[in-house]
């Protein structure tokens, strides 16, 4: 098969035949039909993440049809369209046993611990806890926008932070994840403020469902004036981004008794921010981490999809082919994109 590969962190990217991939006993082999670039995949690029491997081919959101079916696969077979939660849990450690496969003790992740989508075939482990069946009114281009981004924004709405009609909601950095959250929320009837630096970004916030916008470039103000807004803070905060400066302001605009969810990846530098702990105190605030969102929570999401109450697909700014992929996975960080960029090309 064609796969994107690279062979050194922060190297040249090049589609190279590579063997196909063949199932474990418990797992899968998928035709991609779709797969979306996220910032995740840059982080890799740049090796940020301790369980990649070189050489390697990257990639983790993905849709597409099983191919080849391990003989201890039940509830699966050759045919089926599915997708897959970028993390994938092993089934039976302490944290699956508890249903929360998004931190199992001993997960995968394609396009991280294991070669990815941006290929024609990728394997999945643990077929019958992770894969999630697509139904026939959720094409594989819009699928593929779920496995990281939008389904780690509907758990950190709807699930970490319990969101509720009439709450006010910031989210603070608006790229995919941000952009997922905003409609997430206005779905369940929160009042949304988008933070951003870029003025096309927060434009497309608002169509998404923002009730307003604010530029946070050089603007100090941020966290006051959200408190004005909200009329005495944010009931829940988003930092969707992963920097100081978003996670500190998300915090820092929060009301008493708010809850600030951590939801971009904190790297380099910005690992151990500064926390303004007296606030946490005084105010009894609530510091939440969100990490993807297991299979078995995708039925809410898709039912809300079919009932076009949530729009994914209107987050998509253009699909590319995998030779594409090649130029932009680079410049993720450049955040030159409004939306997401899902590739659905393969030849």
């Amino acid at each position: 098969m064609e796969a994107i590969v690279y062979h050194t962190f922060r190297g040249s990217l090049s589609i190279e035949k590579v063997a196909d991939p063949t199932p474990n006993h418990h797992g899968v082999v998928v035709k991609v039909g779709a797969t979306g670039l996220c910032r995740s995949d840059w982080h890799g690029w740049m090796g940020h993440d301790p369980d990649i491997a070189l050489p390697h081919v990257p990639g983790h959101e993905l849709a597409g049809t099983i191919a080849a079916v391990g003989k201890h696969v039940k509830e699966f077979k050759i045919g089926d369209r599915v997708t897959v939660p970028f993390v994938c849990g092993c089934g039976h450690c302490e944290q699956c046993n508890t249903g929360n496969q998004q931190v199992c003790d001993h997960q995968s992740q394609p396009g991280f611990t294991h070669w990815g989508s941006f290929a024609e075939y990728v394997a999945l482990d643990y077929a019958d806890t992770n894969l999630v069946r697509l139904p026939d009114e959720i094409n594989d281009v819009t699928a593929a926008t779920l496995g990281c981004r939008f389904v780690t924004a509907f758990r950190a709405i709807v699930d970490q932070a319990k969101v509720s009609e009439g709450q006010y909601v910031a989210v603070h950095g608006c790229g995919g994840v941000g952009l997922s959250a905003i409609m997430i929320a206005r779905a369940l009837g929160a009042k949304v403020i988008a933070v951003d630096i870029d003025e096309d970004t927060l434009q497309l916030a608002k169509t998404l469902g923002a009730s307003h916008t604010l530029n946070s470039l050089g603007n100090k103000a941020i966290t006051e004036q959200i408190k004005d807004l909200t009329r005495g803070g944010a009931h829940v905060s988003l930092d969707a981004l992963g920097s100081l400066e978003t996670c500190v302001n998300s915090i820092a605009n929060l009301r008493k008794r708010g809850k600030h969810i951590q939801v971009g990846l904190m790297t380099d530098n910005h690992r151990q921010p500064p926390i303004p702990m007296d606030q946490v105190l005084a105010k009894e605030l609530e510091i939440i981490g969100s990490h993807g969102m297991q299979a078995h929570r995708y039925p809410e999401m898709l039912a809300m999809i079919k009932r076009r109450e949530l729009r994914p697909d209107l987050l998509i700014e253009r699909t590319i082919s995998l030779k594409e992929t090649i130029k932009e996975l680079p410049k993720m960080n450049q955040f030159n994109n409004k939306g997401v960029l899902v590739v659905n090309s393969f030849s």
